[in-house]
This record gives structure tokens, sequence and C-alpha cells, in this order.
């Protein structure tokens, strides 16, 4: 019991010992766009202002603040403000990861099963591959788990399959100036990399061959959805001794190249229909 109540006083003191890192105009911004919850579609500066008890002054530098970032708009007609195309951005990538995983997950036991090796779904974010989940395999000697972590775009399967289809101007700003060498398979070369993105492009699934991690062959393949926007990838990894020319080419390739397929259709792409 002693101890217990030890550990409820530690939590409430590393609470309190946050609220002296919080920054008021911050608080104040995050209140005003809460401001706009349920009905409140629209509102002016002075009904802003008496809900959260500011001056008129303040809310307007915050108003122009936010609508400088697009997280607020104002309706030329009323002169009255409402969210922006930033906070619906924001919401919607929120909801995209939890549908994302929601989705991805049966489909990638079924791979799992069917092949006998981890799958993966990752998305890139800031520059960097992030694993978001991983469905393991029931092997001795597996992959070790990534959830989590941020990994290079460009030495992964499943950052690959992503960045292909973005223009060389997009890739170019993905990518870091050096690219950094993790095994002796790792591109180097921006030229060769892009030689390789553009193959990746043309067959609609990308392989990394021992790039990442010495003894790891990874096979991965995007994810779109109804706007055929790329949203994510997914990937299978596999230790080189377990794996062959026959087992990726007849195996490993169509199954997760499909249940990329698949994914993406259940978040609305339509696979072979042609988009304008």
């Amino acid at each position: 019991m002693l101890n217990k109540n030890k550990k409820d006083t530690e939590k409430t003191s590393k609470k309190k010992d946050k609220t002296n890192y919080l920054i008021k105009t911050v608080l104040n911004s995050l209140d005003l766009l809460e401001a706009f919850k349920g009905d409140k579609s629209e509102l002016g500066v002075s009904e802003l202002s008496k809900i959260l008890k500011l001056h008129k002054n303040k809310i307007f530098r915050l108003l122009a603040t936010l609508e400088y970032m697009g997280y607020i708009e104002q309706d030329p007609f009323t002169e009255n403000y409402r969210l922006g195309l930033k906070s619906l951005e924001l919401g919607q990538s929120f909801i995209n990861h939890l549908r994302l995983l929601s989705i991805a997950k049966p489909v990638l036991k079924e791979l799992v099963d069917k092949i006998k090796e981890s799958a993966y779904v990752g998305v890139i974010r800031e520059k960097n591959l992030i694993y978001l989940d991983i469905v393991e395999a029931d092997q001795v000697l597996r992959v070790a788990s990534r959830v989590g972590n941020m990994l290079p775009v460009y030495a992964s399967a499943i950052g690959k399959c992503q960045i292909a289809f973005e223009s060389r101007e997009n890739i170019e700003k993905i990518l870091p100036e050096k690219l950094k060498a993790f095994t002796k398979n790792t591109f180097t070369d921006k030229e060769k990399l892009f030689k390789e993105l553009d193959k990746v492009k043309a067959q609609g699934y990308a392989i990394d061959n021992e790039e990442l991690d010495e003894g790891i062959i990874c096979i991965g393949a995007p994810l779109r959805d109804y706007t055929t926007h790329i949203i994510g990838g997914i990937s299978i990894s596999a230790p080189v001794i377990r794996t062959t020319p026959e087992k990726l080419k007849n195996l490993f390739i169509p199954l997760t190249v499909e249940a990329s397929n698949k994914i993406s259709e259940k978040l609305g792409y339509e696979i072979g229909k042609k988009y304008v």
C-alpha cells in the first residue's frame, strides 16, 4: 500500500513538473481552436474574446497567426472565423492512422500465415520511415521488431516503395544531403538510387537487398487511399538464409503486392481504375 501511494505521488509530481514548461500563448492558441468544437462552425472576434476571456487584441493576434499557418480561415462575407484546411488535415491524419492500422492488421496476419515471415506497416514522417505495427512470424530466427523507430527511407523497401512515386524534386527534399551507408549494399550514390526508384515505380514494389541490415531481405509495396495518394506501405522481412530467388519470385513478391492491393481497396482505392 505504501509503495502504491509512493508511485501515485511520483506520477503527480511529474505532471506538476511539466507545467513549468507550458507556454501560455500555445495554450491560448489551442483553446481558441477548441472553441470551434461542436456546433460552433463560425465565430467572431468578440465572441471568442468572451469564450476565452481574453482581450480582443490578443484574440486577433492569435487568429492572425493561426490563419497564416492555415489552421483558421476567415469568411470574406461574414468576416467571422472558422477552422481551416490544416485543421482538417491534422485530424484526418490521426483518423487515417487509426483506420490504416485496423484495416491492415488482419490482412497482414493472413500474409504472415502464408509466407511464415514477419510483416510491417509503416509511413513516412519528417523525412523518415516509421514502422507503425508488426505481425511477427512464429519462427525461432526472426527479424527484430522496429515499431516506433525512425529509419532511413532510401535504405528500406517500405520507404523506397513510397517515395518512388514522388517527383524527383520531392524525393530530393526527403533525402538527406549525404546518403549514409548501413551495409555494403546501401545506395550511397543518388543517381544510382534514382535509377532504382524508377525500377520500383515501374514494377510496383521495392526490394531491400540487405541495404539496411546485413542478412535481412525485405519486400515493400505502397498503400493508397480513395484519393489515390500513397499514405503508407507494407513490407515483409526475412533472413537471407531462408530466402531463395524462387521464393522471392513466386511467394514473397506476389503475396506482398496482393496484400497491399487488398488494404488499398479497403481504404477506397479502386485497383485498375484510371484516375484523372
